[in-house]
Formats: C-alpha cells, sequence, structure tokens
C-alpha cells in the first residue's frame, strides 16, 4: 500500500434541497491500495458520499480528486471505478460468462482478450466452472462473487461496495468478508466499502471513517476506534459499551478522578480535556468489566444489583443496575463455571484505570 494520497475528498457537501446538508464537509485522504469503510447508521452520508466518488450524485461544494486530478466533471464511465451493491445488479437474461464479458465489450476490448479475462476472473472467484449458468441458477453468496468479479475485470483503480453482503446470511456473509479481503490483498485495489455493520467493519478494513448525521466523528484504524474512541457515539457505535454518568472531581497525573451519582470515586483516563466540576460519560467495555470476588481488593469498583444474564454461547452477559438505575453489561467468557445470582443481589463491579475511558457528554 502506498503512503500517496490517491484518493482526496476536500470539503465536500451535499444537499439535495440547497438547504439542509446530508454531508457536512467532508474531509478524507485515502492512500492507493488502501481498504477503508464508510460506517454509520441509515441515512448518515456515507453511500451518498460514495455516490458522488462514483459520479452518480453531484457535489454541492468543494472537490474530489484521485490522483491529483478533479473528477467533479468527469463522467461515470470515464472515472475508471469498479461498482458493487447489495442486490447483486446482475443481468438475469445473460449467463454468468457474459455478464463479466459486458464491461468489456462496452469498453471494446478484442474478443481473445475479453475471453481470457472473463476465464481468468471466474477462476479468481473460484467459479471456474459456472460460466455458462444464469444468475437465477446461483446462490446468494455465488452471485455476489460474480458482481465483485465483474467490478474487478477491467481493472478499476478504485472499487467501491455499497452494503455488498447485506443481503447474505450470517455464515455467507463472513465467508464473502474473507473473499473480498482475499481479493484486495492479492490484486492491490483501491477498496471504498460502506456498511452500518460494526463488525464487518472492524473485521475488513485498515482505517474506518465513523459517520453520524452527515458528520465524520472520527476515521481511524479499527484497534484505535476500539480502544480509543474519540467521543460518546463512537464508543457506543463501535462494538459494545457502558455508559455510567460521572464528573470530573480532579486531573491526577496521567488520569482524572470521578465521582458517580452515589458519591463513589474511580479513576479514568480520557482524550478529552476535561475540567473539574465537568460533566462526563466514564464509558467501560463489556468485557472489560469484571465481578469482584468476596473481599477482593480493586481499584476501582462501584456495587450493582443484579438484573438476569443471558447466555450467548461462547459467551455469558450479565444485566446490572446501578443505584441511579443505570444498567450496565458484563461480558464473561462461559468457562462453565459462571456465577449465579438472585434478582436483585447486590455485587461488586470492577475494572482498571485503563479501561475506563472519560469523554464529555454530548450525545
Amino acid at each position: 500500500m502506498s503512503d500517496e494520497k490517491y484518493v482526496q475528498f476536500i470539503k465536500v457537501k451535499k444537499s439535495y434541497d440547497q438547504r439542509n446538508l446530508v454531508v457536512q464537509e467532508f474531509n478524507l485522504d485515502i492512500r492507493k491500495g488502501e481498504f477503508v469503510t464508510l460506517l454509520g447508521p441509515s441515512g448518515s452520508g456515507k453511500t451518498t458520499c460514495l455516490m458522488m466518488l462514483a459520479g452518480f450524485e453531484d457535489v454541492t461544494r468543494g472537490e474530489i480528486l484521485v490522483d491529483g486530478k478533479p473528477i467533479t466533471n468527469v463522467a461515470p464511465y470515464d472515472r475508471n471505478i469498479g461498482m458493487v451493491f447489495q442486490h447483486y445488479a446482475l443481468f438475469p437474461h445473460m449467463t454468468v460468462a457474459e455478464n463479466l464479458a459486458y464491461p468489456l465489450k462496452v469498453r471494446k476490448l478484442p474478443a481473445a482478450e475479453v475471453e481470457r479475462r472473463v476465464a481468468d476472473s471466474l477462476e479468481l472467484v473460484e467459479l471456474g466452472d459456472f460460466g455458462n449458468r444464469y444468475p437465477a441458477q446461483l446462490s446468494g453468496g455465488q452471485r455476489q462473487r460474480v458482481a465483485l468479479a465483474r467490478s474487478l475485470i477491467f481493472e478499476p483503480s478504485i472499487v467501491l461496495m455499497d452494503e455488498p453482503l447485506g443481503a447474505l446470511d450470517k455464515n455467507l456473509r463472513e465467508q464473502m468478508q474473507f473473499e473480498i479481503k482475499r481479493l484486495h490483498e492479492k490484486i492491490g485495489f483501491t477498496a471504498i466499502y460502506v456498511t452500518h455493520d460494526q463488525t464487518e467493519a472492524l473485521t475488513m478494513s485498515d482505517r474506518i471513517a465513523v459517520f453520524n448525521n452527515g458528520v465524520v466523528q472520527q476515521c481511524a484504524s479499527p484497534d484505535t476506534l476500539y480502544e480509543s474512541p474519540s467521543n460518546v457515539f463512537v464508543a457506543d457505535f463501535i462494538g459494545e459499551n457502558n455508559h455510567i454518568p460521572a464528573k470530573v472531581k480532579e486531573p491526577n497525573g496521567d488520569y482524572f478522578d470521578l465521582v458517580l451519582s452515589d458519591d463513589t470515586r474511580v479513576r479514568a483516563i480520557s482524550s478529552d480535556e476535561l475540567k473539574t466540576g465537568q460533566s462526563c460519560i466514564l464509558t467501560v467495555r463489556p468485557e472489560n468489566l469484571f465481578i469482584a470476588e468476596p473481599g477482593e481488593e480493586t481499584e476501582n469498583s462501584l456495587k450493582a444489583f443484579f438484573i438476569t444474564r443471558l447466555y450467548v454461547g461462547d459467551f455469558i452477559r450479565y444485566f446490572f443496575k446501578l443505584s441511579d438505575d443505570t444498567e450496565v453489561m458484563v461480558k464473561i467468557l462461559n468457562d462453565h463455571q459462571a456465577p449465579s445470582f438472585k434478582a436483585g443481589e447486590k455485587i461488586n463491579l470492577t475494572w482498571a484505570a485503563t479501561a475506563g475511558l472519560a469523554l464529555e457528554n454530548n450525545v
């Protein structure tokens, strides 16, 4: 993967009615060969950014560059961009081979070159014997492989994927995640992927841009987003998280001393410039929150009351309520020794100071 800026969104805005912005000053640099995911809830602006890059939507303000050249006024078919949609967009009256050949014939490639590329593409997605079948004769996963192969067959510089796995069941979706990553690593194309599935984004991406209401909240690597979210929205959207209301008591070296609603004192780290007396949200991942043993000395501790537990197979979710009615969840690996509690039973929860993150209460 190159370090050069290959795709650039520069102060890009989008409005459909010239009043309300669905994308608000979007800035993003993407390196050649990078796999970047635009992640966010429905209506957050991520697909609109993809469509502007593809040329299917006009840019209201700002500029989009590819390899240093503006493309805002370039027709979609001249942008050399491949596209994969959720619902495949295969021609039902054409065979698999004919579907793959179509974008090459539009570009008037010689027949021998078309035949060679079709054969190579079918082998690439492990469908070498399926060229004479029609889309209706394929499974959902096979159809998505054909759609992916068709987007790659004319050797585009960029491949855009808009919720490409949304129509597949869980097992097929996971198989296709692996398939897309395999092809990306083998061919090295620049990929921009849109999804609202956080697990998919964490699994596949070099970087993730998290959208909300037309604004990128944070753009970073998957581990940075998960372990050091920049605000409460990102902390809540990426993975599971507990949100506990707190106030800043005082800074304490690399930490902040916080006080909870029941006057419990705890310690946490923070990426925000918090001030003494300021309200904040203490976030702790469920897998970093533990049930303390009786009499155990802990760094941070708070009292909680058991509500229920959910068996999920490889782990168990425990739900508790704090004295201010805040609900928290603890995730414990299922080692067949998971504890049992009675409804309303009081226990202590504990976590390391480095596992708690204090963030501004701006939700």
